[in-house]
């Protein structure tokens, strides 16, 4: 059976391919997690959708400063040589390409490296699109962070999105709860697997052929879990 991984180890994973210098941008829920497991000391910038650069880890239970809230409204913390600015001001460095790395969820991430993470009608679901499709294009490189499945079992890598858009082929790789996929030319090729899992599941639960990038780069099966492919 897939082995699954919990949201903090996936925002752990996550949090170890952001290069050290880069600017870069969590999305709300889950991905902001990912401050949590930045590495000490190294410089990686955070900046915030409502006008702050220098955004920290969330705060310890009872230290929270009401002053202090990112996008998703969650307390967050500021580091030295912290920033506020206008919300305009913000947009603009999304928009202008200012950003190395945004991490955003998603309901549906197609072959093609098209986003769907907003959706109208559903009682769950985020009710506009908001600036996410400002990071989506903005942002130098856009990682996905989500579940690979929905409650109801349907996988969220699909080979076109049936959800509106949010970005146009601009995802680069995608972080689930059973393995991490780069976006290709070819559609998706696994690059790690977590624990026991197989390509042979993975390609069972999403329905999708994987692993077709580089010739001869059809599988991971020889690799470790939990290691990247060389």
């Amino acid at each position: 059976m897939a082995t699954r991984i919990t949201r903090d180890e996936l925002a752990a994973r996550i949090a170890r391919d952001i290069p050290e210098g880069s600017i870069v941008n969590l999305g709300i829920g889950a991905p902001t997690l990912v401050a949590n497991h930045l590495p000490p000391g190294e410089e990686i910038i955070l900046h915030t959708e409502n006008g702050m650069l220098g955004m920290g880890r969330a705060p310890e239970a009872g230290h929270e400063d009401p002053d202090l809230m990112n996008a998703g409204k969650q307390p967050v913390t500021e580091l030295a040589g912290s920033a506020y600015f206008h919300h305009a001001d913000s947009f603009g460095m999304m928009r202008g390409g200012h950003l190395d790395v945004c991490v955003l969820g998603a309901f549906q991430v197609a072959e093609n490296g098209d986003l769907a993470n907003w959706a109208t009608g559903a009682p769950d679901a985020i009710p506009a699109v908001g600036g996410a499709m400002d990071l989506a294009i903005g942002a130098k490189s856009v990682y996905v962070m989500t579940d690979l499945l929905t409650k109801k079992g349907e996988s969220k890598l699909v080979e076109a999105c049936t959800y509106p858009l949010t970005g146009v082929r601009c995802v680069r790789r995608v972080y689930t709860d059973h393995a991490v996929f780069d976006v290709t030319p070819d559609g998706f090729r696994v690059r790690e697997v977590f624990g026991d899992t197989t390509v042979d599941e993975l390609e069972e639960l999403t329905g999708l052929r994987l692993g077709d990038g580089a010739p001869g780069d059809t599988a991971v099966d020889d690799v470790p879990a939990g290691h990247d492919r060389p």
